[in-house]
């Protein structure tokens, strides 16, 4: 499928101002989404978009070093980001910079991430799906004794190789249990930001349960109280983004990963904002457009800073939202099925884009198949980096596809097989026509076809109606339950992005096709590791910060060897926190709770 041209509408003014963050929750779901928003500092709007001008004019003051033939590599990770949630897409939300940046780069409008935080970020960081590195289940939370596999060659460390200076601002969300986990043990030169999934905007505290709570800033591998003054995260974080850029020789290849909180919960945003959405009724719709406004203005700092410090000519601008939006607490990813957390075109149907100097195409739209594992392969090859022959990528690289308009190379995608889900009650090796039992979660994609089994997640279609404070009932006609006996589905995504018509009874033998795929991607699954709480995770036995707390057995001293004393060695060895989650691959007769 052919590219075709996209102009966006002309960016809009934004305001800025201070005010306080509003931070009570309100509604019948109390469920936050962070934001955001971020105020600019030294200088007005104006001033910004007279710059912005003056760089595009090329008066933007440059490097006296010849420039890098290695381009500066800027990703940026929304969290939460619905994929109505961007003004190209239909929003009431104003997002002039994104909508600007989007217009005159390459709109990717069949990108696909993961439906929920770590799994995404894991797979971006990897180039493998969760399947390869033992994150097949859930998130990994702030209590487990997990991390991301440290056998896996991380993106950092690949453009580390490449002569690339490393940086990252933001969310980490892939385990801390162990100081070898940390950001800066897994290629990142520099990290400033939080190791958790979610967290106050504003204090910087996270609480897992009731007694687990702990600060979570990190300047490096410390937490960063000297760098903290209750700054609302995303300013925080801009600022980090713009001190980086101002102290980085452009001459030198750079790679720049924000992970912004915005839109996660909980909802909170500088009370200025909230203003420009006074005609938004629902609390929480309201509350997440401003935090999503305050995103928008922060991407239009980072790319200023760009342009200011002489990067932006030769930088590529990645923008990614990490899943699908949660309805509840103000996302919308209308007019898609399902939300955040669910595989239905709505959890992992994203908003993307390229934005650089360096696009052949630009100005266009990309309908080729592109994942989010993709990132891995392409930013190495555009680094001229190298991976290994003997690693077995499950990304492609896509340059090409993005930048002229070439045929994607991805023809399929594994959106996950999970053996530790909740099994579906009527799924059977029947009804999986002896390939797959239909009681397993999983989701597969090959060309125009994707195939659910098992309990893809809440499935309901929420149209933007559903967030008048009218309440819930308008919404009852997009309504549906999950027919009795159902427990796999057939769309044709192409012609039904909507997931309006199963054709699981149509085409059966598409469906047996689906299913052996599936079946093929299992046969190389690794051990699920999803292991139980670590009381010795507790902030209160770490001076009140969440932060590693795992230390080798190994390493403290032993008495003089005796055979006593090396069955007790043995027996420590046994319970290395590492080994005690892991559960089988998805063995399909064994059903799970």
């Amino acid at each position: 499928m052919a590219p075709g041209d996209c102009v966006g509408p002309p960016p809009a003014r934004v305001r800025l101002g201070r005010a306080p963050a509003m931070r009570a929750l309100a509604g019948l779901w109390v469920l936050g989404l962070l934001t955001c928003c971020y105020l600019s500092w030294g200088h007005g709007w104006e001033d910004e978009q007279e710059g912005a001008q003056q760089a595009q004019a090329g008066d933007t003051p440059q490097p006296g070093t010849t420039a890098t033939s290695q381009p500066h590599l800027i990703f940026i990770l929304a969290d939460d980001q619905g994929f109505r949630d961007v003004g190209y897409h239909g929003s009431e939300i104003r997002t002039p910079t994104l909508d600007r940046l989007a217009a005159e780069g390459v709109k990717l409008e069949n990108y696909y991430v993961q439906p929920i935080c770590t799994p995404s970020r894991s797979q971006f960081i990897t180039g493998k799906y969760q399947i390869h590195t033992g994150l097949q289940h859930s998130i990994i939370r702030p209590t487990q004794p997990n991390c991301l596999p440290l056998d896996n060659a991380t993106l950092p460390q690949k453009l580390k190789e490449a002569g690339y200076a490393t940086h990252m601002v933001g969310k980490w969300h892939l385990g801390f249990y162990r100081s070898e986990c940390m950001p800066t043990r897994r290629g990142f030169d520099t990290f400033f930001g939080s190791l958790l999934g979610s967290g106050d905007y504003y204090t910087h505290y996270k609480c897992d349960s009731p007694g687990m709570c702990g600060y979570d800033l990190y300047e490096n591998d410390h937490a960063a109280w000297d760098h903290d003054s209750g700054m609302y995260s995303t300013q925080m974080y801009t600022q980090r983004v713009q001190k980086i850029l101002a102290s980085h020789d452009p001459g030198k290849p750079l790679f720049l990963y924000i992970a912004y909180q915005a839109v996660h919960s909980p909802l909170q945003a500088p009370g200025r904002y909230l203003e420009h959405y006074r005609s938004i009724t629902n609390i929480n719709r309201r509350r997440y457009a401003a935090m999503l406004s305050c995103l928008d203005e922060a991407v239009s700092n980072v790319t200023l800073a760009l342009k200011t410090h002489g990067f932006y000519n030769n930088s590529i601008i990645i923008y990614s939202s990490d899943n699908g939006g949660q309805p509840t607490a103000g996302g919308s990813n209308w007019p898609l099925r399902g939300s955040k957390g669910t595989y239905w075109e709505g959890g992992i149907r994203a908003v993307g884009f390229v934005h650089s100097p360096l696009l052949k195409n630009r100005g266009t739209v990309c309908r080729e198949l592109v994942h989010i594992t993709d990132w891995y392969p392409t930013l190495v090859s555009l680094a001229e980096g190298r991976i290994d022959e003997d690693v077995q990528l499950d990304g492609y690289d896509v340059w090409e596809t993005i930048s002229e308009g070439l045929r994607s190379p991805r023809v399929d995608i594994l959106y996950n097989i999970d053996p530790i889900y909740p099994r579906a009650r009527n799924g059977s090796w029947a009804a999986g026509y002896g390939i797959w039992n239909t009681a397993v979660q999983s989701a597969v994609r090959v060309q125009h076809w994707k195939l659910l089994t098992g309990n893809p997640g809440y499935s309901d279609w929420v149209p933007p109606q559903a967030f008048s404070n009218l309440g819930p009932s308008r919404w009852h006609s997009e309504r549906v339950s999950l027919s009795t006996g159902k427990s796999v589905w057939l769309f044709n995504i192409t012609a039904d992005p909507y997931e309006r018509v199963d054709l699981s009874g149509r085409y059966p033998g598409v469906v047996r096709q689906l299913l052996r795929r599936l079946s093929q991607f299992n046969r190389t699954a690794v051990p699920v590791r999803y292991p139980p709480r670590d009381p010795r995770s507790n902030p209160r036995l770490n001076g009140g910060v969440w932060g590693p707390w795992y230390k080798e057995d190994s390493k403290k001293k032993k008495p003089r060897k005796s055979k006593a004393g090396r069955k007790q060695k043995e027996s420590k060895r046994k319970k290395k926190p590492q080994d005690a989650g892991s559960v089988p691959r998805c063995h399909l007769g064994a059903r799970h709770g």
